[in-house]
C-alpha cells in the first residue's frame, strides 16, 4: 500500500477543516450585493434592509447535502419568522430543473428560493452570486451566510451548524469582531497547516526511496510544538511511519499506544478503527509485523466494545484482527455478526464480507 496514500487517509478521518485558505470573504465583510435572476418561491428581497438579519443559502439541485438541508432550513425559518431566508441556486445548468424542484417540494422548502444571475449564454460560474459569495468565500456547497442588521456577515458555515449561531444572532449575543477575530486566527492555523501536510506529502515521498524516517519524526515533533492543537494528526503521522519502515516495530507499538490513549481518539470508536484497519488490511503491500497485529486487536476489541457492537464496520475490523491473529473461530463468530449488521448499512451490498469468514 502506498505510504502517502495511508497517511492522507489516516489524517482524513480526524475532521481536517474544508475551508479554502485564501478567503476574500469573512466573517466581517460587509455582504455583497444580492443579485438574483428572479425568485422563483417567495416574496422578493432587494437588498438587505437595516436592522433585518438575513440567511443565504447556496445550494443547487444536484448537491445532495444541500436537499438534506433543506427540511432543516424550513424548520429554522418557521421558529426564526422575523428571519428572511433565502436559497440561492448556484452552478444549475438548467434553471428549469430547479423551478420544477421547488414546486415538487411545496411546504417543505418553506423559504424564499431564487435563481443565480448568470449572464446571457454565459457559464454558469460567471453567476454574480457564485462569483461574488461562493468563490471569494468557500467553493463547496451548501455554504450558508448569515447577514445581520448592520449588513455585515455575522457568520458562513454549513447547514448542520447554523441553529446554535442563528439564535445567538438573533439574540443579540453574537459578538461579529470577536467571531472575526477567531476566523482569522483559524484561517492562519489552518494555512500553517497546509504548509506542514505539504512537507509531509514530500517527506513521505522520499521515504518510498530512503527508507529513513528520521527527517518525518523530527518534523512531527516540530510541527506538534507549532499546531499543538493538531497533535493527534502528527502523531498519526508519526505512528503510521515506525509502523512502515523495518526495524522499528518496537517504537511503532509504543507510538501507537500513546497515539490510542489521546483525547478525540481514546474513546472515538470510529478513530481507533480507523488506527487498526492501517495494520490489518488485505490492500497493504505486506502484512504488519505481528507485533502490530497484535496491537491491532487490542484496539479493535476496545473499539467494538465502544460502539457496543452493534457497528459492522467495526466488527469487521476486528474479525480480520482476529484472522490475522490466528484466532479462526473468534473471527468467523465475528464475521458472522457483522453480516447480521449489515442490511441496511452501507455495506449491504459489499461482497467482501462473506469472503472474509474463514
Amino acid at each position: 500500500m502506498n505510504r502517502l496514500f495511508i497517511a492522507a487517509a489516516m489524517a482524513a478521518f480526524i475532521g481536517g477543516s474544508n475551508w479554502s485558505l485564501a478567503q476574500d470573504l469573512v466573517i466581517g465583510s460587509k455582504a455583497p450585493k444580492l443579485e438574483v435572476q428572479k425568485f422563483i418561491k417567495g416574496e422578493p428581497v432587494k437588498t438587505f434592509e437595516k436592522g433585518k438579519t438575513y440567511v443565504v443559502d447556496l445550494w443547487g439541485t444536484w448537491c445532495p447535502p444541500c436537499r438534506e438541508a433543506i427540511p432543516h432550513l424550513s424548520k429554522l425559518q418557521q421558529k426564526h419568522k422575523d428571519v428572511t431566508f433565502i436559497g440561492v441556486a448556484v452552478l444549475q445548468q438548467d434553471p428549469e430543473e430547479v423551478v420544477e424542484f421547488v414546486d415538487e417540494a411545496g411546504d417543505k422548502m418553506d423559504y424564499r428560493v431564487a435563481l443565480d444571475l448568470v449572464p446571457e449564454d454565459a457559464e454558469v460560474t460567471e453567476g454574480a452570486m457564485f462569483k461574488n459569495w461562493m468563490e471569494p468565500a468557500e467553493k463547496k456547497l451548501p455554504l450558508i451566510f448569515i447577514i445581520n442588521g448592520d449588513g455585515l456577515i455575522a457568520w458562513i458555515g454549513r447547514p448542520a451548524e447554523l441553529e446554535p449561531t442563528l439564535a445567538k444572532v438573533v439574540a443579540g449575543e453574537w459578538d461579529v469582531p470577536l467571531e472575526a477575530r477567531k476566523a482569522k486566527a483559524l484561517a492562519a492555523e489552518q494555512k500553517k497547516l497546509a504548509e506542514y501536510n505539504t512537507k509531509f506529502r514530500k517527506l513521505f515521498a522520499d521515504l518510498e526511496n530512503d527508507n529513513d524516517p528520521t527527517k518525518i519524526l523530527n518534523e512531527v515533533e516540530v510541527a506538534t510544538k507549532d499546531l499543538p492543537s493538531h497533535a493527534v494528526q502528527f502523531a498519526m503521522y508519526k505512528f503510521q511511519v515506525l509502523a512502515t519502515v523495518k526495524g522499528t516495530e518496537d517504537k511503532a507499538v509504543a507510538a501507537g499506544e500513546e497515539l490510542v490513549e489521546m483525547p478525540d481518539v481514546v474513546d472515538n470508536p470510529d478513530s481507533l478503527t480507523t488506527i487498526a484497519w492501517f495494520l490489518v488490511s488485505p490492500d497493504r503491500e505486506k502484512p504488519a509485523d505481528p507485533r502490530l497485529i497484535k496491537l491491532a486487536l487490542k484496539i479493535s476489541i476496545k473499539a467494538d466494545n465502544l460502539a457496543q457492537q452493534k457497528d459492522p464496520m467495526i466488527a469487521d475490523t476486528l474479525a480480520k484482527a482476529y484472522f490475522d491473529n490466528g484466532l479462526l473461530e473468534k473471527a468467523a463468530e465475528t464475521q458472522e455478526r457483522v453480516i447480521d449488521l449489515v442490511p441496511g448499512t452501507s455495506l449491504d451490498n459489499d461482497p467482501t464480507l462473506k469472503r472474509r469468514l474463514p
